[in-house]
Order: C-alpha cells, then sequence, then structure tokens
C-alpha cells in the first residue's frame, strides 16, 4: 500500500500526541502506589467505560473481525453482544464486592475470600495471561498488520511501538493508561465509522438498493447473527447458536470480570456507582463492533470477493481502495490505538500483581516509592519478555485461534472460582485452590494437545469433534463439579470471612427498592434488552 506524506504525518503526530498527552496527565499527580497502580480511585464512570472498550479492542479485532465478516459474516459479532451480558455481571456482581473491599489487585480479593495460595496462583496465571496473550501476541499481530499495510518491517514496528507505549506507561501508571484510552476510544471509533460509512455508499454505487438484495449478493446466512446447529457455520466452524451461549460466558466471565488486565480501570473506580455504570458504558459501546468492524467485513464479500485471496486480507482491501489520502493516516492511527492500548492495560496489570502480590506480600513495610519503582522495573521486564515472544508469532498457523485456546486453557477454573465464591458461601480455601491449579494444568495439556503446531494435530477439535467454545464449556463444568466436591469434603470458611465476598442467594443481586432510574438495576435491564431487541432482529 502506498502511503503518502499527509498520512504518514498524520502517523508521526498520533505517536507524539498520544506519548505527551500520557506524560501530561500525570505531571502533578503524587506517585504513591495507590496513585500509581489505580489512579489514585478517582476514575468516573465514562472514563472507566471508555477504558474498558479500549484496552479490549486490539489490532487482532480490527483485522480479525473484518477477517471472519468478509469469511462467516456477522455470526463474529456475537463476541461483541455476548460480552454486554458478562459486563453486566461486572456491573451488579462483581463491581460491588471489589468497591467495597477497596481491593488493589483481583488475586488479592481471592485472598479475601479464600486464602493466599489462591492469590499467589492467580497472580502468576494473570501475569502468564498477560504477557503472552494481552502484549505478545497483540504486539506481532499489530506488526504484521503495518509490515502488510504500509511495508513497514515488523520488528521496526515491534520495537518503536513498544518503546512509545511503554514510555508513559511507565512514567504515568493507570492515569496516563486510562487517559490515552479514552482517546484512543475516540479515535478507533472514528477511524472504523468512516470506513463503514464508505463501505455501505459503495455498495450502494454497484446498483443494490435494498435489504433483499443485499442478502443475495452474499453467502448464504452472511448477514444472520445466530444460526442452527446443522448449518454449515456450525459443522465447520463450531460456531452454533448455543455453543456461544455457554462457551462464551465462561471467556467472558474470566476476561471482563476477573482479569486485571481489565478489571483494573474498575478498581480506579471514584465511588461505587462510577465503579458499576463504567461497565455497564462498555456494555453498551460493546454493541458497535459488530456493525463497524464485522459488518464492513461482509460488505467486503459483495464489494471486492475478486481482489481478496485470503479473508484476512479483508481489512487491508477496504483501507486501499475505500480511503482517501489522509483517512488512510487516521486509521493508521486507529490501528496502534487498538495496539497501544491494549500493552498499556497489560503493562499496567503486570505492573501491579508483581508490585502488590508478590513483593509487597514478601515485604509489607516496602515503600510506597519502592512500590512504584518496582512497578516501573516489571513493565519494562515485561515489556523486553513480551517483544522476544512476539518475535515468534510466525510459527503459529493462526494467530487468532491461537489466542482463542490460550484463553481457554486460563478462563474455565477462574470463572468456576469466581462464579461459585460469589454465589456458594460453602466454598473453601482448598477447594479454589485445587480447582484453579488442577483446572490451569488441565487446560495447558488439552491446548497442547489440541494445538496443531506443537501436538501436529488438533486431537480435540478434529479429533473429538468438540469445537472452541464448546470444549471451554465441559471445562468449566467440570470445575464446578470439582469446586462443589472439594468444598463438601474440606472445611468450610468462616461466616466473618465471606460475610463481605459472597452473596447470601442469589436475588440479592437485584433485590431492594429501586430509588430512580439510574439505578444501576434498571440501567442494566435496559442494556439486556437492547441486546435482546437486536438478537431479534438479526437471529
Amino acid at each position: 500500500m502506498e502511503i503518502s506524506f499527509l498520512d504518514s504525518a498524520i502517523i508521526v503526530a498520533y505517536l507524539v500526541g498520544i506519548v505527551l498527552v500520557g506524560l501530561f496527565a500525570t505531571r502533578k499527580m503524587k506517585m504513591t502506589g495507590e496513585g500509581y497502580f489505580l489512579a489514585g480511585r478517582g476514575l468516573g464512570w465514562a472514563t472507566i467505560g471508555a477504558a474498558l472498550f479500549a484496552s479490549n479492542i486490539s489490532t487482532i479485532h480490527l483485522t480479525g473481525l473484518a477477517a471472519d465478516g468478509f469469511d462467516i459474516g456477522l455470526v463474529a459479532g456475537n463476541y461483541e453482544w455476548m460480552a454486554a451480558f458478562t459486563l453486566i455481571l461486572l456491573g451488579l456482581v462483581f463491581a460491588p464486592f471489589y468497591f467495597k473491599t477497596k481491593i488493589s489487585t483481583l488475586p488479592e480479593f481471592l485472598e479475601r475470600r479464600f486464602d493466599s495460595r489462591s492469590r499467589t496462583l492467580l497472580a502468576f496465571m494473570a501475569i502468564i495471561g498477560a504477557l503472552f496473550i494481552h502484549i505478545g501476541m497483540s504486539l506481532y499481530a499489530g506488526a504484521s498488520v503495518f509490515e502488510k499495510f504500509y511495508g513497514v518491517n515488523m520488528y521496526v514496528s515491534i520495537i518503536v511501538i513498544s518503546a512509545i507505549t511503554a514510555i508513559y506507561t511507565v512514567a504515568g501508571g493507570l492515569k496516563a493508561v486510562v487517559v490515552t484510552e479514552n482517546i484512543q476510544t475516540i479515535i478507533l471509533l472514528l477511524g472504523s465509522i468512516i470506513l463503514t460509512v464508505l463501505a455501505i455508499y459503495a455498495v450502494g454505487d454497484t446498483g443494490i438498493s435494498n435489504f433483499e438484495e443485499l442478502k443475495a449478493a452474499m453467502k448464504p446466512g452472511q448477514l444472520e447473527m445466530l444460526h442452527a446447529p446443522d448449518s454449515e457455520i456450525a459443522r465447520t466452524k463450531g460456531y452454533s447458536w448455543y455453543a456461544f451461549f455457554l462457551g462464551y460466558p465462561v471467556l467472558g466471565i474470566w476476561y471482563w470480570c476477573t482479569d486485571q488486565t481489565i478489571v483494573q480501570r474498575v478498581l480506579g473506580a471514584k465511588t461505587q456507582n462510577d465503579a458499576q455504570y463504567g461497565p455497564l458504558f462498555a456494555g453498551l459501546l460493546k454493541i458497535l463492533p459488530a456493525f463497524i468492524l464485522v459488518l464492513p467485513g461482509a460488505l467486503a464479500y459483495v464489494l471486492f470477493k475478486d481482489h481478496i485471496s485470503a479473508p484476512i486480507e479483508t481489512l487491508p482491501v477496504l483501507i486501499d481502495r475505500l480511503l482517501p489520502v489522509g483517512l488512510k493516516g487516521v486509521f493508521a492511527a486507529a490501528l496502534l490505538a487498538a495496539l497501544m492500548s491494549t500493552i498499556a492495560a497489560a503493562l499496567n496489570s503486570c505492573s501491579s500483581l508483581v508490585a502488590l502480590d508478590i513483593v509487597k506480600r514478601i515485604n509489607p513495610e516496602v515503600s510506597d516509592k519502592k512500590q512504584v519503582r518496582i512497578g516501573r522495573i516489571t513493565a519494562v521486564v515485561v515489556m523486553l519478555v513480551a517483544i522476544l515472544w512476539s518475535t515468534q508469532g510466525g510459527k503459529f498457523g493462526s494467530i487468532f485461534q491461537a489466542i482463542n485456546d490460550m484463553a481457554g486453557a486460563l478462563a474455565p477454573p477462574i470463572s468456576a472460582v469466581f462464579l461459585l465464591g460469589a454465589f456458594y458461601r460453602r466454598g473453601s480455601k482448598d477447594a479454589a485452590f485445587y480447582t484453579l491449579l488442577i483446572g490451569f494444568v488441565l487446560g495447558v495439556v488439552l491446548f497442547l494437545l489440541d494445538f496443531a503446531p506443537v501436538s501436529g494435530y488438533r486431537y480435540i477439535t478434529d479429533g473429538l469433534g468438540i469445537a472452541f467454545l464448546m470444549r471451554t464449556w465441559w471445562m468449566f463444568c467440570l470445575c464446578c463439579i470439582l469446586f462443589v466436591a472439594l468444598s463438601l469434603v474440606t472445611p468450610k470458611p468462616d461466616d466473618a470471612q465471606i460475610a463481605e465476598t459472597t452473596f447470601r442467594n442469589p436475588r440479592e443481586v437485584i433485590s431492594g427498592k429501586v430509588e430512580s432510574w439510574k439505578d444501576v438495576r434498571v440501567l442494566a435491564g435496559l442494556l439486556l434488552l437492547v441486546i435482546i431487541i437486536l438478537y431479534s432482529i438479526f437471529e
């Protein structure tokens, strides 16, 4: 792709500007431990929601969802709409506990609910996830995109993007991260909306004038969100309607409700309302990617199917053929925003986990100043390790499948322990620790068995015919059974310990008098209603 001087100038201006904004945002902030890791617990709901959205949307999202839109259609948008359900869980179920207990990390919450063993193990699992999934693979995917789009050497991209992101993340902590993420959210939405509008106009120029004509020009079912078990997409991809409704919540609870990289923004909330409203705002934003990331890919099938030899080329072709000079630079900035926001979030979470869950527990008397210094050193070290790991990305057959499989190894035991820990008051500390340990080990084994570059064959998916989402669901069920069984044969937890970390019964989540329409339960219900209406339209 040819890149003009104007586009280059826009990219450089964005890179310089985002660093300056990140540094400027924290210039007057006192860098205590709480200030550095949790932005002084002063984040409002809009800031939290936008930051949650930006942390989630990586370059992998932009390229992968467009590719899936071209290949299989709007069904890929289920990953986005289903996220709204788990963000409602974060707002209604988990955020109140996190805010009331004033925890600094998610592993600390497990120590409050169970014991220090679970805290240590979860911290280890969270660092593994941040390093290998959030940073390493995202960095490789982003560098690959810039090499294919703009001819920039992959290793140059990795080093430059890593260095720029690390500057403001290491210097400013969570406050710098969320301020830049809010700007990046605007750039992401702006770039994606412009591309979508231009794609819709281009389809109109082909002579297609109504929805029925558009459906006829596409593959069968390409504009449907839900597919029957006997459909082509369900058979080949494992994307039946029940696979999404069973398998995705397991991933979603881990990612949106228990992953330090994401939830750290909620931990920095100013008030409990901010902690609860923020996830709901993010859930509202998550409706958009199906229309501004997946739909353009589906429209590309109508417009450019003769020019796209592989689905992964969808986004480059759309950019090259639809965007004029100047707007290509804007979209390049959007790609950078997606990549940098994800990396910054993961770096900051690793800093928090090492400084607070490891160093401070070893030496409870460690000073705030030293905690911040340790956090900064951690971010630099993690960034260097992630750079080395990212150079191995080319050895994986599919970066998107690799990331899904990695997440599938982590999510089931963590989701089971957090969900049952909140609602099952008999859940014991031994049950939590051994469910995390056994679930993690078993998840890694299944990942290696089903990861062709390692095992030579996908034994679970192709051998047993169990697709990724359903494998995640059955692993979750196994972890739940294990947790309950172990809880029944081990000493029950102390009543005082579970008083502030569990519900007395599930009805407690929504019980109580509703004072106004601003009640979080009302807003959650409205968001749920919007999602149900959208599913009824596109099913």
